[in-house]
C-alpha cells in the first residue's frame, strides 16, 4: 500500500503479534480503528496448570472469535517457511506487543512502515522483560507507554511516540500493566496512520540514560525481612500476582497479598520478621526499618484472607518469626 492509497482510505495492513491477556487491547483497537489485520502471530499452545492441561493464548482465542488468521511459530529465526509466509503476506506495519519471540532481521525488513512495539515503560528507562514490576519496586513516581520501531536489540530502537502517567500508591503489578496496556492501545491508535503518513520521526534514544529490567524467577519474591519496611510493601505490589510475595510460617509457605509500611516513628522497633499485634487488631512484621503492616495473606493450601480473619484462626502467629521454609 502506498502512502497515497493510505491517505485515501485511512486503512492499513497489519499483522498483529501477541500472546497474552494484556495484548487483546491493541489488537482490538487495531480492529476497532479499521485497520485491515491480516494475519495474528502467537506464541504455540502450551500446557499450563496442575493438570497440564493444553491452554490457548488469550490474543489466538481472541483472533479467532473475531474471524482472523492465526499463525503459531514455534520460533521465527528458525522457521524459514514462517518467514517466507510472512513476507508472502505483505503487510504495511507489523505491530508487536508482549509476543514473546524474537524477529530476526528478516522479519523486521519486512513492511515498509517497520515493526512498531509497545512498550509498557518511559524507554531508554526499564527496558527488558519487568519494566512494570520493576517501576514499583524502585519506587518510580511515574512510567507510561512507548511506541518504538524495532531493531535487533532489546528495547533499543528509536522512539515514535511516548505518553506518561503517575504511579498509584496502591498500584499493583497487574492494575499498573493492564492501565499501561490501554493507555498503549490509544497511542497505538493515535500514532499509526501520522507515523504511515511520514509525519512523526523516530527518535533515537539516549542510551546513557538506559536501565535494563531482567527476567523475574520464583525465588525473587521470597521476603527479606531485613530490607526496609517501604522496600518490601513495594515488593508486594510489583510481585502480585507473580511471581507474588511470600514468606514461611511454621513450615508452610505464607503469601503476603496486601501489606503497608508503618514508620518507625509511629510503632515500637521490632526485630525483623518478628510478627506482632499492632493498635486495633492489626498485624505488624518488624523489618530492617519499621514494621510492615500485612492487611491480607494466603495460607499454603487456603483461600486468601483478611489478616483479621487469618488472626481469628491462627492467633499463634502473634509473637511467632516468619522466613524461609
Amino acid at each position: 500500500m502506498r502512502v497515497r492509497d493510505i491517505m485515501a482510505d485511512k486503512r492499513l495492513k497489519i499483522v498483529f503479534m501477541g500472546t497474552p491477556s494484556i495484548a487483546v487491547p491493541l489488537l482490538s483497537a487495531v480492529l476497532d480503528a479499521g485497520h485491515y489485520v491480516v494475519g495474528v502471530y502467537t506464541r504455540p499452545d502450551g500446557r499450563a496448570g496442575r493438570g497440564r492441561r493444553l491452554a490457548v493464548p488469550e490474543v489466538k482465542s481472541f483472533a479467532l472469535e473475531r474471524g482472523l488468521s492465526v499463525f503459531q511459530p514455534a520460533s521465527l529465526r528458525r522457521d524459514k517457511d514462517a518467514r517466507r509466509h510472512l513476507t508472502g503476506i505483505a503487510p504495511d506495519v507489523i505491530i508487536v506487543a508482549a509476543y514473546g519471540l524474537l524477529l530476526p532481521s528478516e522479519v523486521l525488513e519486512t513492511p515498509p512502515l517497520h515493526c512498531l512495539n509497545v512498550h509498557p515503560s518511559l524507554l531508554p528507562r526499564h527496558r527488558g522483560p519487568s519494566p512494570v514490576a520493576t517501576a514499583i519496586l524502585d519506587g518510580d513516581v511515574d512510567t507510561g507507554v512507548t511506541v518504538m520501531r524495532l531493531d535487533e536489540g532489546m528495547d533499543t530502537g528509536p522512539i515514535v511516540a511516548q505518553r506518561k502517567t503517575a504511579i498509584s500508591p496502591e498500584e499493583t503489578g497487574e492494575g499498573l500493566t493492564s492501565r499501561l496496556f490501554e493507555m498503549g492501545s490509544k497511542l497505538l491508535v493515535e500514532t499509526l496512520l501520522p507515523w504511515a503518513r511520514g509525519e512523526i520521526r523516530a527518535q533515537p534514544q539516549v542510551d546513557a540514560q538506559a536501565t535494563v529490567t531482567r527476567r523475574l524467577f520464583r525465588e525473587d519474591g521470597e521476603i527479606d525481612w531485613d530490607r526496609p519496611a517501604e522496600y518490601t510493601a513495594r515488593q508486594v505490589r510489583a510481585y502480585h500476582p507473580w511471581p507474588s510475595s511470600f514468606t514461611g510460617w511454621q513450615e508452610r509457605l505464607l503469601k503476603i497479598l496486601e501489606a503497608a509500611a508503618v514508620g518507625p516513628d509511629r510503632e515500637a522497633a521490632v526485630s525483623p520478621g518478628h510478627a506482632v499485634l499492632l493498635e486495633e487488631g492489626r498485624m505488624g512484621v518488624g523489618t530492617g526499618d519499621g514494621i510492615l503492616e500485612i492487611r491480607r495473606v494466603q495460607l499454603e493450601g487456603r483461600r486468601p484472607v483478611s489478616t483479621a480473619e487469618f488472626l481469628a484462626g491462627h492467633p499463634d502467629i502473634v509473637g511467632s518469626v516468619l522466613g524461609p521454609r
